[in-house]
């Protein structure tokens, strides 16, 4: 029963992480009708350079922290504004592989910069274990989990009730009401980049203090595909749901099925879950189904 507490918590803490940065993904769908395959290289860039601040500079992490993501949302609204404002019109598979050559781009300039060897962050959370009966967690992860709800809060405040995020869920609703409304889409579709780049940047810092950080952490973006899909590209709860369910299935699958099979089991039963679900949910869990009429 204890080492299934340990999976379930670790599960959580994963997903929660899993489901901030589906949270990007979404937002751009939701936005442009397109799927942005360079998430993993947002979340990698942010975490780069706030590492870097953190080593190179000596800069406090909490400080390092607001450059990062003030960076990333830099990067976000520079990247739509040079690389994707043209493709609005096109065909949204056009806009779809931009994103896979602009991932591709980006991972050779991480490389170029940071290099391929695993860099780790220094001591920033407590390093004293907490014990709940016989469960121990890492304060990181307490922290971790903490942060992203922290985050999902004030996301949800900022779509209900700000009025750039009540614009941001008009134009998803009705891009053409929208316009008629006053509502600057080309604006509305920077912002969603600008966000999806600091969501992505958070997830792969709290990442980074788990696990190091290397240029294998923009796999993080693939992995969370699935997230998305499974709670629905369209739906910003059905991303924290399936977040969740895939953390705790993955982390299920590491401490129970790996050691039975040689291992490996735990990075595809995400696209395992995923088939299954959409078998009979074909939307997602929490997706809107679309109906045209011929």
């Amino acid at each position: 029963m204890a080492f299934f507490l340990q999976m379930l918590v670790t599960g959580i803490v994963v997903g929660s992480v899993y489901a901030l940065v589906a949270l990007g993904f979404v937002l751009i769908y939701k936005s442009s009708d397109a799927i942005n395959f360079a998430q993993g290289e947002f979340l990698l860039i942010g975490t780069y350079v706030c590492l870097t601040l953190i080593t190179a500079y000596n800069i406090p992490f909490i400080v390092a922290l607001f450059i990062a993501l003030m960076f990333s949302a830099v990067l976000g609204f520079v990247i739509e504004r040079i690389v994707l404002r043209p493709f609005i019109g096109e065909p949204v598979i056009s806009m779809i592989m931009a994103t896979i050559g602009l991932s591709s781009a980006l991972a050779g300039l991480v490389h170029i910069i940071w290099g391929h060897e695993t860099r780790v962050f220094p001591q920033i959370f407590p390093e004293a274990p907490v014990r709940l009966g016989e469960v121990v967690i890492s304060p990181v992860y307490i922290w971790s989990l903490v942060i992203v709800i922290i985050m999902l809060i004030i996301f949800t405040f900022f779509f209900k009730y700000s009025k750039l995020g009540i614009a941001m869920r008009a134009t998803a609703d009705d891009q053409q009401a929208a316009m008629s409304m006053g509502i600057s889409v080309k604006t509305i579709f920077a912002v969603s980049w600008a966000i999806a780049a600091v969501v992505s940047a958070v997830g792969g810092i709290l990442l980074g203090n788990i696990n190091g950080v290397n240029a294998s952490l923009s796999a993080i973006g693939l992995k969370v595909l699935p997230v998305a899909i499974l709670g629905g590209l369209d739906s910003i709860p059905g991303a924290i749901i399936g977040g969740l369910i895939i953390g705790v299935i993955e982390t299920m699958t590491g401490g129970y099925l790996d050691p039975l099979v040689g291992g490996g089991l735990k990075e595809v039963m995400p696209f395992i879950i995923l088939v299954f679900i959409l078998m009979f949910k074909p939307y997602g869990l929490f997706g809107k189904k679309e109906i045209e009429r011929v």
